[in-house]
């Protein structure tokens, strides 16, 4: 692929679920392509496993020409591509950069000492405490309702996050 200096951060939407895997084959034709990924809890009957989802659910970003970006549109699993005011929508690198920033600043938040958080699985499924004390693999949680501390595991919990 002949170097374009006329090279755009620009926007795909994708079949549901499908970011993980049209960014893998738009990587395969050396086209940059982005898919901001966060980790979040997901809750099964049995178990609770932290996964990496993306952060805008049928969307990733890639960064080409517009001539090659017309031709992505041919990518299986890609449905559009994103237009603003009848033009492809162009996302500017420092809104590229907020975004890494965003997802960097929220990985390394852990949890600490008085943040609320909620079970999220087992007898007490949806009920949120404070948090006392952490441990390498388990925490204990203060439960107001019950006026008692209890052990949980730190992959049982999500951080409660509050409107305000």
């Amino acid at each position: 692929m002949a170097s374009d200096k006329n090279q755009n951060w620009y926007v795909l939407y994708t079949s549901p679920r499908a970011e993980k895997q049209v960014q893998n084959r738009i990587a395969a034709l050396g086209i940059e392509c982005w898919l901001p990924l966060h980790r979040s809890p997901r809750v099964w009957s049995d178990r609770v496993k932290i996964v990496e989802v993306p952060l805008f659910n049928s969307y990733v970003f890639v960064y080409c020409s517009d001539s090659v970006l017309r031709d992505l549109i041919y990518v299986y699993g890609v449905v559009r591509i994103v237009y603003y005011n009848g033009k492809p929508a162009i996302v500017r690198p420092k809104e590229i950069d907020a975004i890494k920033e965003f997802l960097e600043q929220a990985s390394d938040h852990t949890l600490c000492p008085g943040e609320e958080v909620e079970i999220l699985c087992g007898a007490m499924k949806h009920i949120s405490g404070k948090i006392k004390r952490i441990k390498k693999t388990h925490l204990l949680l203060y439960i107001e309702q019950l006026g008692a501390t209890v052990c949980v595991k730190l992959d049982d919990v999500a951080r409660v996050n509050r409107i305000k």
